[in-house]
């Protein structure tokens, strides 16, 4: 028990040691990171109070210079408005100077005009005296004097000016033939173009005579079918290895040809599958038109054409005027037409359109009554194409009056597309007959005397006696002549009536 009492003692007595030597240690350690800490601070504060102490001087010094650079500028404005000022009190010297000596010409002036008064009525004086001395000499009074040598100088004048407009007329027909020629003349050398025609028919080759038994079918039910499905004749002969497909239109004839190439292909012809192969070649012609329409479009370089325009323009490719391919005559137009635009000074763009489009109302959805110019005029107006272009569509037959420069332009290189050999196709025979059967036509009326059918046939020109038919007769004959032509004959385009009434009157000077 002494000894664990002891031993007690001993661990009490060794923790109260040890705790007194732990917090003595303790706060040493504390004071010296307190006194660390301090002189820490005082570090710190000296350095912030420094920093400050420079930015406050660095400052100062900004706003000395800006207040400096301030105090020069104010400087440098004040130099001004005392230059001004100067310049301002000179300038107002000089313009009392100059009034000054503005007042004394002004007085210098009026004093002239005082005299030249005076003079000037001597002057009137002397001219009035003068004047009633020669009218008492000529017997005629001043009025009477000035009349008769104004009516000398008016007849002079007018003999003279004359003469001078014939010779400026003379001049200016002579020069404007030339030129005329000399334009129409480079316009068709610089226009190259096929002159291949179209035919009313189609040749379909085949590799062997026994698929013709196959495309006729039993009893002839598959060539019926093809001809109803698509509206062609289709002949069949001995000729070797080939069809005949005739039709005057020629889009039938193309779907009709396409039909039959992919009937033969596949090897299934008969009533069923014809209508449905007619039914797709149908649809593929109609997007090869639209095709056709922007190529020609983007070949000749002339953008913004309403689709509907650019699908007409494609459907010409299937249309043909006296065997002329309506495609290839509207693009030789156009390209003309541009060309002689640009060396008259026009705009050949703007001319190159008007002659793409001048035939479009030839391929109309709908047959109308209309002429197919004022047609086109109409289809182009529809589809928001400018005045002056539907203008040269619908006037390029004379059926409207000609507002603007390009409707003659287009007429011209219509004709010249039109009229160039090779271009269009008619029998020697039927083309002399029609040309003896228009002047016979003419000569058939009373008081007729001579006929010309010039043009190829697009002129007609009657020469009536003078003295059997008056100026107001020959009007109502060339309607009369006209409206017989129309329903008697059959012509392509329009032919002109001139009548010609002509009184001579010769004499002889011996």
């Amino acid at each position: 028990m002494v000894t664990i009492a002891i031993a007690v003692a001993c661990f009490v007595i060794g923790a109260g040691l040890s705790y007194m030597l732990f917090k003595y240690g303790l706060r040493s350690k504390y004071d010296n990171i307190i006194k660390e800490a301090q002189t820490e601070a005082e570090v710190i504060k000296k350095n912030k109070l420094l920093e400050v102490k420079e930015k406050f001087l660095n400052k100062k010094a900004d706003l000395e210079k800006e207040v400096a650079i301030r105090n020069q500028k104010i400087q440098q404005a004040e130099n001004k408005l005392k230059q001004r000022e100067l310049v301002l009190n000179q300038r107002q010297e000089e313009v009392q100077r100059k009034r000054t000596e503005a007042e004394a010409i002004k007085e210098n002036l009026e004093a002239q005009i005082v005299v030249i008064e005076k003079k000037k009525e001597e002057l009137d004086r002397l001219h009035s005296q003068e004047r009633e001395k020669l009218e008492a000499l000529s017997g005629l009074s001043a009025e009477e004097a000035k009349e008769r040598l104004i009516d000398s100088l008016k007849e002079e004048a007018k003999t003279e000016a004359a003469s001078y407009i014939n010779d400026i007329m003379d001049d200016a027909k002579m020069t404007a033939n030339k030129e005329a020629k000399r334009i129409v003349i480079q316009s068709i050398q610089r226009v190259a173009t096929e002159t291949a025609i179209e035919n009313s028919v189609t040749v379909f080759h085949i590799d062997s005579d026994e698929i013709k038994g196959r495309i006729i079918g039993r009893e002839g039910r598959n060539i019926r079918a093809l001809e109803a499905a698509t509206g062609v004749e289709i002949v069949v002969d001995d000729t070797p290895e080939a069809i005949v497909l005739s039709a005057f239109d020629p889009v039938r004839r193309e779907i009709a040809r396409l039909a039959l190439h992919q009937l033969v292909t596949d090897g299934r012809i008969h009533p069923a599958r014809i209508e449905e192969v007619v039914a797709k070649v149908k649809k593929q012609v109609e997007e090869e038109i639209i095709e056709t329409g922007k190529r020609t479009t983007i070949d000749l370089g002339i953008h913004g054409l309403h689709p509907e325009l650019i699908r007409i323009i494609g459907k010409m490719k299937y249309r043909s005027s006296y065997g002329q391919n309506l495609l290839q005559h509207a693009r030789e137009t156009a390209n003309l037409c541009a060309v002689m635009a640009a060396e008259l000074g026009l705009n050949p763009k703007k001319a190159k359109r008007a002659g793409l489009l001048h035939d479009i109302g030839k391929v109309p959805d709908e047959e109308g009554e209309l002429p197919h110019a004022l047609y086109g005029m109409k289809i182009a107006e529809k589809y928001k194409e400018k005045a002056d272009i539907c203008n040269a569509i619908g006037a390029h037959h004379d059926e409207v009056e000609m507002t603007s420069l390009l409707a003659p332009i287009v007429q011209v290189c219509d004709a010249i597309s039109g009229a160039r050999p090779g271009a269009r196709r008619e029998i020697v025979e039927a083309y002399i007959k029609r040309l003896n059967d228009l002047e016979q036509l003419a000569m058939s009326y009373p008081g007729v005397t001579k006929t010309y059918a010039i043009q190829a046939g697009r002129e007609l020109r009657v020469i009536v006696g003078a003295d059997k038919i008056d100026d107001k007769q020959t009007e109502s004959l060339s309607a009369e002549i006209a409206k017989k032509i129309q329903d008697e004959m059959t012509y392509p385009g329009q032919v002109k009536i001139t009548v010609i009434r002509e009184t001579r009157s010769v004499s002889f000077a011996k």
